[in-house]
Formats: structure tokens, sequence, C-alpha cells
């Protein structure tokens, strides 16, 4: 029997026998979820809901289902100052909440969307990753050769720009809306 996927194509591994399917997997879930990659997944800081959100973002990946709500408020100069973070994904999308809530606090819209934009051509071009506050999604690199975990590693980052880029245009609506009453 041949092994096809959706599209009728042969299957990449199709070809592997029952064994060394086995030990693929197990080289692909020892090389995916390093020791490095647990203890991040161990440690969300800023875990749970704010009680009154300036902005907040969801995503979830529609493969398997991994998900992030992220509440935020901002300061004046509209970088993050509360952040939490409801996550429920897998080690990976818990490893990359991990460092976003360790770095997050203080940032700008312009530092996260490089952040995201860097961890994008990481994981898809072979770039070396986000660097300054956020320089700790690089050990995510290695999700580079699974596809289909990319959008896990992505959730909580897209979640937290979706926030960000709601509480400035909150923000910007308060402050024409109180113009326009001073008028």
């Amino acid at each position: 029997d041949e092994v096809v996927d959706r599209e009728g194509e042969r299957h990449p591994l199709a070809g592997l026998l029952p064994g060394r399917l086995i030990a693929y997997i197990a080289a692909m879930i020892d090389e995916l979820y390093s020791a490095r990659i647990l203890r991040l997944a161990a440690n969300l800081p800023h875990s749970g809901r704010l009680a009154a959100p300036e902005g907040t973002g969801e995503r979830v990946a529609r493969l398997c289902g991994s998900k992030a709500v992220v509440d935020v408020t901002l300061d004046d100069a509209d970088r993050v100052e509360t952040f939490a973070q409801d996550v429920k994904a897998c080690a990976l999308g818990q490893a990359a909440a991990g460092v976003l809530g360790e770095a997050v606090i203080g940032a700008t819209l312009d530092e996260i969307v490089a952040a995201r934009d860097a961890m994008v051509t990481m994981l898809r071009a072979g770039g070396e990753g986000p660097t300054g506050r956020f320089e700790g999604l690089r050990a995510l690199k290695q999700v580079a050769d699974y596809p289909a975990r990319h959008a896990s590693a992505m959730v909580a980052v897209e979640a937290t720009l979706d926030a960000v880029r709601q509480a400035m245009a909150r923000d910007r609506a308060d402050t024409r809306t109180s113009l326009a009453g001073a008028a």
C-alpha cells in the first residue's frame, strides 16, 4: 500500500520501515523538545489575564490547536506596561511564550514586529532569529526543520502584536474623542 498525503502525493515518510519511522520520530522529539525548550515551557511569566486590558489578542494554530490569549496595557510612550498571557499550547508554543513573557515589559510595537519578522525568517528561511530583548526566541531555531510546528511557536508572538495594536488603536480613538469633546 502506498502512503499518500491529502493531495495524493507520496508521503515523505512512506519509504521508512516501521523501525526507522520510530527512530525518526524519536530523533525529532529529542531535537524539538530539548531540555532547554522544556525549561522555557515550564516557566510562563505573567500567566493569566489582566482585569482591565487596553488591548487583547488571541491566536490559534489551526493544525495543533495551540492557543494564546494576551492582554496588555501601554504606557504614555506606547511601550508595554503590563502584560498577561493565557497559553494553552505544546511545549514549543509555551517556550516561545515564556521567552516573550520575560522580555516584553517595556517593549515597543516596532520591537515586537522586528522580533516576529526575524522569527519568521529564522523558521522559514534560515535566518539567525531575533536580537535584543527577544534574542531568547532563538532557542526555537530547530523548529525550522518542522514546518508543521511553526504556527505553534508563533501564537504568543502574534497574539501579543494583536494586543498591542488594539491598545494603540484604542488609545488613538480615546484621544480623538477627548479632543472632539474639548472643541
